[in-house]
């Protein structure tokens, strides 16, 4: 039986904002992710997602419980793992090449097997011809891919991904979801991976953590046993996919609703 490669155990997270009082953002919660697997986390908005992830990355420092990584203690960030944000989180003045061979920097490797490694992650994510243009010369799309690209050249153990399609237009986010699914498929990283969308958690995951409205916590896991490779095309037909999406927006949408009357109850009539 293969240990966990990351561990959650009764994380909570609180805030204290300057003169109001302190927020729960997550009670407490443990759940595992394990070697090479992809699970995703879905759930209201503002129920702590994506907290819970920076948590991991080491960018959030936990109230109370523990965050393992192969069973040594999170308390900072680290090479071990890969942080891709919503945002283009790119150095303007560097090339696409620069701007991965960034990631590199410290990296007890040659600058050869910098550079090669560099090339082989152009390649995979399909932006050869690309490495001397630089961030404003690039789609949306094509700056995700290079922050992609970023966090994977590294090889980190885990790689920590905070809706990073939430940005793009509509078409570009199922191209970018294709991308990701063969990338995945090649290099079987482990991935933690935030999404409001359900039917992307579905397309992309072995696993599907559902949260709890504020203050969030695990409510529900679901399997995917969908088989792979995937395609969107291929699972836009399948019945057991709409099975799935029902399940997880009838718990999503009983969370949501829970948050909303709460938003109510607090308005100062």
């Amino acid at each position: 039986m293969t240990d966990p490669l990351l561990k959650l155990q009764n994380v909570r997270v609180t805030f204290t904002p300057a003169h109001r009082p302190t927020v729960v953002a997550v009670e407490e919660t443990s759940f595992s992710v394990m070697p090479n697997e992809f699970v995703s986390l879905i759930g209201p908005s503002g129920c702590g997602k994506s907290t819970l992830l920076r948590a991991a990355a080491g960018l959030e420092q936990p109230t109370s419980g523990r965050i393992l990584v192969e069973d040594h203690e999170v308390d900072r960030p680290g090479a071990d793992r890969g942080m891709v944000f919503q945002t283009y989180t790119l150095f303007p003045w560097l090339s696409v090449k620069e701007n991965i061979h960034f990631a590199l920097k410290k990296a007890p490797i040659s600058e050869k097997e910098k550079d090669e490694r560099v090339k082989q992650y152009i390649r995979l994510i399909g932006l050869e011809g690309f490495e001397k243009s630089f961030p404003n010369q690039l789609s949306g799309g094509m700056r995700q891919r290079v922050a992609i690209a970023r966090a994977l050249v590294y090889q980190p153990k885990i790689l920590l991904m905070d809706e990073p399609f939430g940005a793009l237009d509509a078409q570009t986010r199922l191209l970018m979801q294709e991308l990701l699914l063969q990338v995945w498929e090649k290099e079987r990283s482990t991935v933690l991976f935030v999404t409001h969308d359900v039917e992307e958690a579905i397309l992309l995951s072995d696993r599907v953590l559902v949260m709890t409205a504020l203050p969030g916590r695990i409510k529900a896991e679901v399997k995917i046993e969908l088989p792979r490779p995937r395609s969107v095309s291929d699972l836009e037909t399948s019945p057991q996919f709409a099975l799935y999406k029902k399940q997880l927006l009838d718990l999503v949408r009983e969370e949501a609703r829970k948050a909303f009357g709460n938003q109510i109850n607090t308005v100062t009539p």
